[in-house]
Parts: C-alpha cells; structure tokens; sequence
C-alpha cells in the first residue's frame, strides 16, 4: 500500500491527546513543534503502539522516547488501565550516562555465575541457594536476591573458553568494553537489576479494543498476554499478533469516517491551542526537568523490586504534592513546550502505578510486597485504574 501511494506519513508529530465524544474516538490531535500549532488527524479507528513507560523512571532498558506521557493523557480522557503494578526488572544490567544496558541472560545460560564479596571470598548467592540451576532462575527471583546482598554483585563468565564468549556472547564483550572499558574475559561484570518491560498498560479485549469504542492498543502499552510476569518470548509474540489483531479488528469493525470532524471538535481543539499558547508565556517557579527527575526518583524508591505500604503511601504522598504544583504548571524555556506540558500526564501515570501496587496487598510475579508476602487468592484478578470525578480509583476483576 506504501508503494502505491495509499500510506501517508506524517513524522516529527508529537501526540497530544485523542479526540473522543460519549465514548467514541474519532482520531487524535498531534502537536506540530516546528509551528507550535495542534494538528487533528479523524479516522476511522485509532491504534497506541506508543511502547512501555520507561522515563517514568529515569534510566531502564528502554527508550526514554517511552515516557507514559499517552497513557497519562488518555486515562485522564476516560480510558481504563490494567495491571499497573506488575514492572519487570531484568537481573543483569550495567549503567551508562543514558541508560541501563542489558547483559542477557545467555551469558548465565553458558555457565556465568553471579556473587558478591565477603571480604575476600565468593559468596555465589543463587547456588548457594537453589542449587546448580540457581543462576538461571526467573527474573523477579533473581532481581530480588540481588536486591537483599550486602554488596555489589558481578557477574563472572571470565572462565568461559575465549572462543565461546566471542561466538556466542560478542554483545556482552563489545558492550563492556566499550561502556565500561572492562574485558569479559578476565574480569567480572558488576551488574544490577533494572526495569526491563511493563506488563501492565491500556486495558484491551480480545480484539485489542479499550473501553472507548474505535480506540485500540498493542504491543507494550497494552495490558494482555503477561500477566503478574512476563516470559522471554511474550512480548514478540504480543508484537507480532497484537498489531494484526487490531488491524483486523478494524477492517471488520469500523465504518468509514463520516462525520463533521472539525465542526465537532473545534471548540475543543481551540481551547487546547490556548492552553499551549498561553504555557508558552510564562516561566515556572518548578522547572519541568526538576520536576520529571523527581518523579522517577519517587518511582525508584517507591517501587522498588521489594515494597512496602508505607513507602508506597509516602510515594503517593509525594506526586501528589507535584500533581497540585502541577496544575499551574508555568513553562520552563530549557526545554521543548512537549516536555513541559507532558509531565502533568506523566505524573498522573506515576500515581494510578502507585495506587496500584498500594492496593494489591499480597505478593504476585513481578509485585512483592514485604508486608503481605504471600500470595493470595482474593487477588487473583487483574487491577483496574479508572481517573473519574477528579480521583483515581481502583477495582479488581477477572480476566
């Protein structure tokens, strides 16, 4: 369809929001940064590939470029989220000015071994507890183990045969050498677990329909297939099927766009323009940037691999004291207008994740909770995350 000309791109567009009236979307308003105006795109069906919500918490895995800021902005339009709580960290990862960059999990599949140092002897910690497989135990298990260590934890395939590491695990000798200026092959990797995937995301059906009728949602910002944890595979599986599941739900689904699209929205998309006009005109007593580092450093504390009630309510605590600063949100000239308006969402986002995790009172896959270790039957449902009347609530239901 590209090559014949029937696939138009519109690239260097930033989403704004979707355009939804009595529970039906009719497109969606993009934000033009070179012009500074919104654009409104109607069409018949609407579908969010817009990825995880990585810069929600500062370094992951993953693209910053995933920064939660469409969900945010659709769940205070009305659309209902699912399973918030549920963060994977992956075990073994090494940080970078920009980043965390992942040492996979096929250097522990060829025999490399985590430890830690007690003075000057190996504790090699998952053996130790659970025996010559421990290395390659799930993620959540391991993530956590390394979390209760008294020190740094490294891991070692230095004893790998040399050609071995440079056949099968090149990428981790090519990224320590040139992140870390380390040498695989007689050195051990200092490591640390990192939010690696979300398996929470925008509530979808069978279909990949969400709650608002014509609005869809695949890969990672939808919540589907992984449940309280999440195998390899999954997420390309999830990739590859999700897409063509809403493409052909749509093709079935959707009629033609009929409707007076500009006549129906323009009252709207004025006072959007006015709100973006009038950001731009004024300075902010909390810069955006200030306020997004703090955002991901409540994020990381609050929702660590292991939590508790408390330190959640005190995370809650703190975004909403940036949620109300937020509301008068004042425009901070370091930054790109999208970066400043798109934090308010962002910060929305925070807290349904927050109340989430606050509100599922047992542990589960990826959520452990110090305080409610086991895992209980009561909550054997997925969380619901609704914004309405001003308030987040959340409910549980069957799947």
């Amino acid at each position: 369809y590209e090559i014949r000309g029937r696939i138009q791109r519109k690239t260097g567009l930033f989403f704004h929001s979707a355009l939804i009236r009595e529970g039906r979307c009719f497109g969606a308003l993009f934000f033009q940064p070179e012009t500074g105006r919104l654009l409104p795109i109607f069409a018949d069906a609407v579908i969010c590939a817009v990825g995880g919500q990585n810069k929600l918490f500062g370094k992951t895995t993953g693209s910053e470029l995933c920064d939660g800021y469409a969900a945010g902005r659709l769940f205070s339009q009305g659309v209902l989220l699912r399973n918030l709580e549920f963060l994977q960290y992956h075990p073994t990862t090494i940080e970078t000015d920009h980043k965390r960059m992942l040492i996979t999990e096929a250097a522990r599949g060829e025999g490399g071994r985590l430890y830690y140092l007690d003075g000057d002897r190996r504790v090699y910690f998952m053996e130790e507890k659970y025996g010559s497989g421990g290395n390659l135990m799930p993620r959540d298990i391991v993530s956590r183990e390394m979390y209760l260590c008294p020190s740094q934890v490294y891991l070692d395939i230095s004893f790998l045969p040399e050609k071995l590491i440079r056949e099968r695990l090149d990428e981790v000798r090519l990224l320590c050498r040139d992140y870390l200026g380390l040498d695989v092959s007689a050195e051990p990797i200092p490591v640390a677990p990192s939010i690696h995937f979300f398996m929470g995301g925008i509530r979808v059906d069978r279909e990949h329909r969400t709650n608002i009728d014509r609005l869809y949602a695949v890969g990672e910002a939808a919540s589907k297939y992984h449940g309280a944890n999440r195998l390899g595979g999954n997420s390309l599986m999830a990739a590859v099927y999700s897409g063509r599941t809403a493409a052909q739900s749509v093709h079935e689904g959707c009629s033609p766009f009929k409707e007076d699209g500009p006549r129906m929205f323009s009252s709207f998309i004025e006072e959007e323009q006015r709100g973006l006009d009038a950001l731009k005109n004024s300075r902010s007593l909390y810069p955006a940037v200030y306020v997004q580092r703090n955002i991901a450093e409540i994020m990381i504390r609050s929702l660590g691999i292991v939590r508790t009630g408390k330190e959640l309510a005190e995370g809650i605590e703190a975004l909403d004291f940036y949620l109300n600063a937020l509301k008068s949100l004042r425009f901070d000239p370091s930054v790109s207008i999208y970066e400043n308006y798109r934090i308010f969402s962002m910060a929305l986002l925070a807290k349904a994740v927050m109340q989430s995790a606050l509100e599922r009172r047992e542990s589960r896959g990826s959520h452990f909770r110090a305080d409610f270790p086991e895992t209980k039957d009561e909550f054997r449902k997925c969380s619901v995350a609704q914004w309405k009347d001003g308030e987040i609530r959340i409910r549980f239901e069957a799947e």
